[in-house]
């Protein structure tokens, strides 16, 4: 196959466009990107790269396109820093620039010397010039004006906090429990852990010392049963998934008539897992689903009624339109959408819309819903003394046929899917279906859908785990078609995102955690630590010439646990079978007798650490060895410690595992104790181990 080096334009347009030419692997290998993925994340950015003549008209559109326009759509700064703008008018037209401020303040720009030859675009010979602006601007969405002969054009200047600080709860190490919710049932769950459950995990969690709850994703998922099982494939990031309502813990319950309500105690009978015992989330959220139609015909009090519009006034024109696909979905009932449906603001949809106006409103009542019974549940988190709460989970992407690529249109890439290169777990390389973000139409739109996205993450938590946080420097993108192991990167302009990241944190009184797992450019740990962010640290990813980092000398701005969701709990792990479950997939590339050997080798340089340390004593047994690494994890300086519940109960089984879909239940698993017995929350209370393990780790002070 060709590689890009042999093409000097189509490597400079590359350049210019974000697309990697090359990446080094897992292993410090050097891999040069071929020239056809490099033209297919181009076409996906609608860039034809096909022959050295559109390439070369490509880069002469990329010169010219800046020239075009007064100013950019959105200009991302720091405040406390010089900020620079290059403004083009027609060459020796007056120009003036001024910021207004959120609160309507108008603040003029300097113009300093910049001597730069005019230039002709179009037919006309446009000047360049260049202003900066007050370095003591507030943190804000403000607006940049500039004036010319012309006439006034406006732009967006976002300016982020150099650095976000952590709340004064964080001046010392704390701990919380890391969950996943679905997989948490109580008796009035009705098969899936809901919100109501989410409180009471959280109260639970709270009197063993705990001072927070990272909590898995919890976006909206498709809104009639199938739904996808995947929290990380949801269908839309900014709305919230109503399979996990309570829905006897809605008000409106009581108001209906004694026939209805036995309907909806018929519909909390179940059964709701399948014949393996596993959860099913279809039979669930279809029992859900028919009590809350119940309910929503049921009368609210005006109160109540008051509170629903208000809800759906600041969510605005975008939650309705998110209710429309909701309910255009439902419509549809899983048959291809027609050509005209494709277009939200395609005549059909609003007819249909009109049509539909019961069903878009019920979707909105969800919202409404989970809203409400979210909020509750960060309030009982803060009631039984959490000085955290809730950490949300941003997942990285949407599915490819959802919520968001039907609303967002071009902010999204067509063509390609974000995955990830072959590495040490997953050796084939992973597709995660999701199409990426178009980093160009972002910026044109301010980067409003991104921002709409983090405020709903920080909405009632004290904090957000970005799921790959390495996805706002670049992600690895594969061509439609093509094996994981034949993508490249598309880099994004990272200061733009994290900075965005950090003023919607800022405004939210959050902090943010960084998940920077896994294949990580050099300099991505020192920029995110440098502004504040969190990273994330795994014991066993943590060492250093085949032995054990001393956690003493792990970060400090970190969040470090013993084990993840996509490795097994610790128990599994110490067992080999995470080995043995990849080896039974196909997802090995070397035999399973040398990673078990490795993997062996692996835990007895942790086990020799802990010997040593005094920590274990030889012959130990399975609890006592999660509890003393946990004992190691303690003496961290890292400020977040996460304990997995799983392992705080003992269970052995993956929730998931990293590239496979069919192939093993992934997100289906249950909690389970270290026998196999399903546990329901209710049996959390009376366990002994996980009160024997809390006694290892950080009281609050």
């Amino acid at each position: 196959m060709a590689h890009v080096e042999d093409w000097p334009a189509l490597a400079e347009l590359a350049d210019r466009c974000g697309v990697a030419r090359e990446y080094w692997d897992w292993q410090g290998h050097h891999v040069p990107v071929t020239v056809e993925t490099v033209q297919a994340l181009l076409g996906a950015l609608d860039i034809d790269a096909s022959t050295d003549e559109t390439v070369h008209a490509a880069l002469a559109d990329l010169d010219e396109t800046p020239w075009r326009r007064t100013l950019p759509a959105v200009t991302v700064g720091r405040a406390g820093h010089p900020v620079e703008v290059l403004l083009h008018v027609p060459h020796g037209d007056p120009l003036a620039l001024q910021v207004v401020t959120e609160d309507g303040a108008v603040v003029d720009a300097t113009q300093v010397e910049h001597w730069t030859p005019p230039r002709e675009v179009d037919g006309r010979l446009i000047g360049e010039a260049r202003f900066v602006l007050a370095p003591d601007l507030p943190t804000g969405y403000h607006r940049l004006r500039a004036i010319s002969r012309e006439k006034a054009r406006e732009g967006l200047l976002i300016l982020a906090p150099d650095r976000i600080d952590l709340p004064e709860d964080l001046a010392h190490q704390v701990w919380g429990v890391m969950t996943q919710l679905y997989s948490v049932r109580s008796r009035d769950s009705w098969g899936v852990g809901d919100l109501a459950d989410l409180a009471t995990q959280a109260r639970w969690a709270a009197g063993l010392g705990a001072d927070f709850v990272l909590v898995n994703p919890l976006h909206a998922a498709e809104p009639v049963p199938p739904v996808e099982d995947s929290p990380y494939l949801p269908t839309s990031r900014r709305y919230l998934n109503p399979l996990y309502l309570r829905v006897t813990d809605v008000p409106e319950l009581a108001a209906l008539p004694k026939k209805q309500r036995a309907k909806v105690e018929a519909y909390a009978a179940g059964p709701f897992d399948d014949e393996d015992g596993l959860l099913d989330r279809q039979a669930s959220y279809a029992a859900k689903l028919a009590a809350l139609d119940l309910v929503h015909a049921a009368p609210r009090t005006p109160a109540r009624e008051r509170s629903f519009e208000a809800f759906l006034a600041d969510q605005g024109p975008e939650l309705h339109q998110f209710s429309i696909w909701c309910a255009l979905a439902e419509h549809l009932a899983g048959d291809d959408w027609p050509e005209e449906l494709g277009d939200p603001g395609s005549p059909e949809v609003a007819v249909l819309a009109r049509k539909l106006a019961h069903r878009v409103r019920f979707f909105g009542w969800l919202q409404w819903l989970c809203d409400e019974q979210l909020a509750a549940a960060q309030a009982a988190t803060v009631e039984a003394g959490m000085s955290i709460g809730l950490v949300t989970d941003l997942a990285v992407g949407v599915h490819p046929a959802g919520a968001e690529v039907w609303t967002l249109g071009p902010a999204l890439a067509r063509g390609v899917t974000v995955g990830a290169p072959p590495d040490a777990f997953n050796q084939r390389g992973q597709d995660w279906s999701q199409p990426p973000w178009r980093p160009d139409v972002l910026a044109e739109m301010g980067y409003a859908p991104y921002r709409a996205v983090l405020r709903a993450a920080l909405r009632h938590a004290g904090g957000v785990r970005i799921d790959h946080v390495m996805g706002l420097f670049r992600l690895w993108c594969i061509p439609q078609g093509a094996a994981p192991a034949e993508g490249a990167y598309l880099r994004y302009d990272h200061e733009a995102l994290v900075s965005i990241l950090l003023l919607e944190a800022e405004r939210a009184g959050g902090f943010v955690v960084g998940e920077d797992l896994g294949v990580v450019e050099p300099f991505v740990r020192d920029y995110l630590a440098g502004r504040g962010v969190l990273g994330t640290s795994i014991l066993w990813f943590e060492n250093e010439g085949g032995a054990p980092r001393p956690p003493e000398t792990w970060r400090e701005l970190c969040l470090a646990s013993v084990t993840t969701h996509d490795l097994p709990p610790t128990a599994g792990y110490l067992a080999g079978d995470h080995v043995r479950l990849r080896d039974s997939l196909g997802l090995l590339t070397r035999p399973v007798e040398q990673e078990l050997l490795e993997s062996a080798h692996e835990q007895e340089t942790f086990r020799s650490l802990l010997r040593e340390r005094g920590l274990l004593n030889e012959g130990a047994g399975e609890e006592e060895t999660v509890a003393a690494l946990h004992r190691l994890l303690a003496g961290a300086p890292s400020r977040l410690l996460g304990v997995a519940l799983t392992d705080l109960v003992g269970d052995r089984r993956t929730q998931n595992q990293p590239g496979t879909h069919r192939e093993y239940p992934n997100w289906r698993i249950p909690l389970s104790g270290p026998d196999g017995t399903k546990l329901l929350l209710e049996d959390l209370v009376d366990l002994d181990r996980p009160r024997r393990l809390a006694r290892y780790l950080p009281d609050t002070p």
